[in-house]
C-alpha cells in the first residue's frame, strides 16, 4: 500500500509540473503493476531518488501487505475528498519529470531530467507539422498514429523509409503537445531488439499547405480588422446632410413656410438654393420661387438687426471692462500711495531690515502691475481716438476736395469763357476782312493782307495761352508741375520711355502730325488707363522730340503734334 502512494503521487508531480503539455495517457499507465521492479526503479530514478526495494523485498519487514496501514483503515490517497492533500509546488528551476507512457503496442519512457531540452528550429509561421525522427525500424504507421493522436486529430502523415515521418495535425496548439513527446525512448512491446527501439526526436516542419492556411487566416483577420475601423469610422463619422428633395408644389409649399421661421431658415434657403441650381425654375414654377425668395430676403434686416445688437452688447461688454480696469487701476493707485508713504523717512526707520526689503519689494511688483494695466487701458482709448479721428480726418479731405475742385473749376470756366469770347471776335474780324478784300480794289491788297496776317498771329497767340494754361491745369491735377517737370529729367520711368517710344512710331508714319485726341485713342487700345493729360505733360517735356502746331484757319484751327526728334538730334 505504502508503494501505491509513492507512486500516485510520482504521477501527480509529473502531470502537474506542465499542465499546458498533459496528455491523454491509455489508462494501462495507471494500472501499472507495482510488482514490476524495472518500472519501480525508473519511476524513484526519475525523482532523484535512491530506489527502494527493488529487488522485492519489502519496505517495512513486518509489514502485511494485505492489511491497510491500520487495522480497519483503508490507505490514504491524495486524491480523497475532503482532505485537501495537494502535491508541494515545484520551484521554477526544477527539471520537469515526465512520466512513462504505455500504449497498446509500444511503450514510451522519459528521458533523464537533467539532461538539457532538445534543440528546436524556429517555428515557422502557422505551424502544424511536426518532424518525427528517431522511429524504429519496424515501427509501422499504425504505431505512429497510436503514439501521436494522443496530442490531437491528425489529418496527414507522410512516412519515409529511414525512420522519420512528417506529421499535420489539425490545429496548432496539437505541435506544443507533439514536441513534449521529444527525447522519449520508444520501446515495441517487450522486445529489446535495436530493429525494435529508437529515441524519438520531433521538431517544426515547415509546410506549404500551412503557410498558405496562415496567410489566408492573416489575410481574414486583415479584413476583419478594415471592416472594424471601417465600422468605428462611420460610428464617429458626423452624421451627413440628408439628400435635397425633388421640386414639387407640396414641398414648395413646406419650404416657403420654413423660410418665414427664423430656426429653420438655414435649411430651407439651403433647399431653395439647390432648387434653383438644379434649373428647376420655368414658367409654370416662377411666382412660387420668386415669393420664396422674397420670403428669404425679408431676413435681411434681420440679421442686420442681431448684427447691431451684437455690436451693441460688444460695445457694452468694452464699456465695462474700460471701467473694471480703470477701478482695477484706482486701487494699484492706492496701494502704491501706501507704498510710497511707507518708505518716507518717519515711517521707514521703524522698521526692520527685512520688512523694508519686503515692502520695496511689493512696491516694485505693483508699480510693474499698474503700468502693465495703465498701458492697457490707454492702447484701447487711443484706438477709440483713432477711429474717431480718422473718420474726422475722411470727412475735412473729403470737404476741402470737392472745395478746391470747385473753386479750380470755376476759375477754369472764366479763363476758357474769355478766352473762347476773344476768339469768336477776332473770327468776326477776318470773315469781315475777307469780305472786304472781296469787295474792294485790288490796289489795296497789299495794307488787306497785312492787317489779315496781324489778325491771324493775334489769334494764334490767343489759342497757345489758351493751350498754355489748359497745359498748366493738366499738370496740376497729375502732381507733376510744369516748371519742376522741366528742370529734371524729361523721363521718370520705364513706362514713360514706352509710351515716348510708341508715340514716336505712331507720329512717324503721320508726317502731318495727330491730335491729342488721336494719339491717345490709339494708346487707349494698347492700355485704357492712360490719361490724355499725362501723355500731353510728357510730349511737352520733350521738345527736341515732339513739336505742337496750329494748322487751319478759322473753325478749323486745329493743334497737331509732329515728331521732331531726327531735327532734335542735330540740334542736340
Amino acid at each position: 500500500m505504502q508503494r501505491d502512494f509513492i507512486w500516485l503521487w510520482v504521477y501527480e508531480i509529473g502531470f502537474a509540473a506542465d499542465n499546458s503539455r498533459t496528455l491523454n495517457v491509455d489508462s494501462t499507465a495507471m494500472t501499472l503493476p507495482m510488482s514490476d521492479p524495472t518500472a519501480w526503479a525508473t519511476a524513484m530514478n526519475n525523482l532523484g531518488m535512491a530506489p527502494l526495494g527493488i529487488a522485492g523485498q519489502p519496505i517495512l519487514p513486518d509489514f502485511d501487505p494485505a492489511l491497510g496501514m491500520m487495522t480497519g483503515i483503508p490507505p490514504i490517497t491524495p486524491m480523497m475528498p475532503g482532505l485537501g492533500i495537494v502535491p508541494p509546488p515545484i520551484p521554477p528551476d526544477m527539471p520537469v519529470v515526465k512520466e512513462i507512457i504505455h500504449c497498446k503496442s509500444c511503450t514510451l519512457f522519459p528521458p533523464n531530467p537533467n539532461l538539457p531540452p532538445p534543440a528546436t528550429r524556429e517555428r515557422p509561421p502557422g505551424c502544424k507539422t511536426v518532424f518525427v525522427g528517431g522511429l524504429p525500424e519496424n515501427g509501422t504507421e499504425q504505431i505512429i498514429v497510436e503514439v501521436f493522436e494522443q496530442c490531437g486529430e491528425i489529418i496527414a502523415i507522410r512516412k519515409s523509409k529511414k525512420n522519420f515521418c512528417h506529421i499535420r495535425f489539425a490545429e496548432e496548439y496539437m505541435v506544443d503537445k507533439a514536441l513534449y513527446l521529444s527525447g522519449y525512448r520508444i520501446r515495441l512491446g517487450s522486445s529489446t531488439d535495436k530493429k525494435d527501439t529508437g529515441r524519438l526526436h520531433v521538431d517544426f516542419a515547415q509546410a506549404r499547405d500551412d503557410l498558405y492556411e496562415w496567410e489566408c487566416k492573416q489575410r481574414m483577420l486583415a479584413r476583419e480588422e478594415r471592416h472594424r475601423r471601417r465600422m468605428e469610422e462611420e460610428r464617429l463619422r458626423p452624421p451627413s446632410p440628408p439628400p435635397v428633395v425633388h421640386y414639387s408644389d407640396h414641398e414648395c409649399s413646406i419650404v416657403a413656410e420654413k423660410l418665414k421661421d427664423d430656426s429653420k431658415f438655414s435649411e430651407a434657403v439651403q433647399t431653395l438654393l439647390t432648387w434653383i441650381e438644379r434649373g428647376e425654375v420655368n414658367r409654370r414654377s416662377a411666382n412660387n420661387f420668386y415669393s420664396m425668395i422674397q420670403s428669404a430676403n425679408s431676413h435681411v434686416r434681420r440679421l442686420v438687426n442681431e448684427k447691431a445688437a451684437h455690436e451693441k452688447d460688444m460695445e457694452e461688454a468694452k464699456e465695462k471692462f474700460k471701467q473694471a480696469l480703470s477701478g482695477i487701476l484706482i486701487q494699484f493707485e492706492q496701494i502704491v500711495a501706501v507704498y510710497h508713504s511707507a518708505s518716507k523717512q518717519k515711517a521707514w526707520d521703524h522698521f526692520t531690515k527685512a520688512q523694508r526689503k519686503n515692502i520695496s519689494v511689493w512696491c516694485k511688483q505693483a508699480e510693474e502691475i499698474r503700468n502693465i494695466h495703465n498701458d492697457e487701458l490707454m492702447g484701447i482709448r487711443r484706438e477709440e481716438e483713432m477711429e474717431m479721428s480718422d473718420e474726422e480726418i475722411e470727412e475735412t479731405t473729403e470737404k476741402k476736395e470737392t472745395e478746391e475742385s470747385v473753386s479750380q473749376a470755376e476759375t477754369l470756366k472764366e479763363e476758357n469763357d474769355s478766352l473762347r469770347w476773344q476768339l469768336d471776335a477776332y473770327r468776326n474780324e477776318v470773315e469781315l476782312l475777307k469780305q472786304e478784300q472781296g469787295k474792294a480794289p485790288r490796289e489795296d491788297d497789299p495794307n488787306k493782307e497785312q492787317q489779315l496776317k496781324l489778325l491771324q498771329q493775334a489769334l494764334q497767340g490767343m489759342q497757345q495761352e489758351s493751350c498754355a494754361t489748359r497745359l498748366c491745369t493738366s499738370s496740376q491735377d497729375s502732381d507733376y508741375p510744369l516748371e519742376k517737370t522741366l528742370n529734371s529729367s524729361p523721363i521718370k520711368s520705364e513706362r514713360e520711355a514706352l509710351l515716348v517710344g510708341i508715340i514716336s512710331t505712331f507720329l512717324h508714319v503721320h508726317p502731318f502730325g495727330a491730335s491729342i485726341e488721336y494719339i491717345c485713342s490709339y494708346l487707349h487700345r494698347l492700355d485704357s488707363k492712360i490719361c490724355t493729360s499725362d501723355v500731353e505733360c510728357l510730349m511737352s517735356r520733350l521738345q527736341h522730340t515732339f513739336r505742337q502746331e496750329m494748322t487751319g484757319v478759322g473753325a478749323s484751327l486745329e493743334k497737331r503734334w509732329k515728331f521732331c526728334g531726327f531735327e532734335g538730334l542735330k540740334l542736340t
